[in-house]
């Protein structure tokens, strides 16, 4: 039986991003960013299905144009990211969803010691190659999930009633892939 090599894809930094928006007041919506983050993908099919995917994010890059509520963000109330400095994403499958190439990433996510498997739509933008002769793959991600089944808890209820901070959190990710020479 043959083996199919796989190609290794990687992160193009200046034409990728995280953002993260979670409902503060119950009334409006705070957006932050990961600043600090890594996407490595395989895969031995043209059209990805057989993908293996790892994300990592930096909890030191966690930026929401707040140094006070970043500094929050990274201490034990939520990310602690001293004793947790990376939050993981390990798929376990990758699989085309319908005719236009779009995707459900399915995998493990890690936030501080909980991992949960997540089902993630992902929006494929397509492969080129671009004037300097490198392979450029683009990815799209709109998804939510509860900070609280990752023991992110931390919140103040409100004197009118409600909380501080929403449980949902949504993540949105463009993410621009390189492939690597073999």
């Amino acid at each position: 039986m043959e083996t199919q090599n796989k190609s290794k894809w990687v992160l193009d930094p200046a034409h990728s991003e995280v953002a993260f928006k979670v409902k503060h007041l119950m009334i409006s919506t705070v957006t932050g960013k990961f600043t600090k983050f890594d996407v490595q993908l395989e895969a031995g099919k043209e059209d990805f299905s057989d993908g293996q995917l790892t994300v990592t994010l930096d909890v030191d890059g966690i930026n929401t144009n707040d140094a006070q509520r970043d500094g929050h963000l990274k201490s034990p109330d939520f990310f602690d990211g001293e004793k947790y400095p990376q939050l993981k994403f390990v798929s376990r499958s990758f699989r085309k969803s319908d005719s236009k190439g779009d995707y459900i990433l399915e995998g493990d996510l890690t936030i501080k010691d909980v991992t949960k498997a997540i089902s993630i739509p992902v929006e494929y933008g397509g492969t080129v190659r671009d004037p300097w002769g490198n392979t450029k793959a683009a990815f799209s991600i709109d998804t939510k999930i509860n900070r609280k089944d990752y023991g992110l808890n931390w919140n103040a209820t409100l004197e009118a009633g409600g909380v501080l901070v929403g449980e949902d959190v949504r993540i949105l990710a463009e993410i621009q892939l390189v492939e690597q020479a073999q």
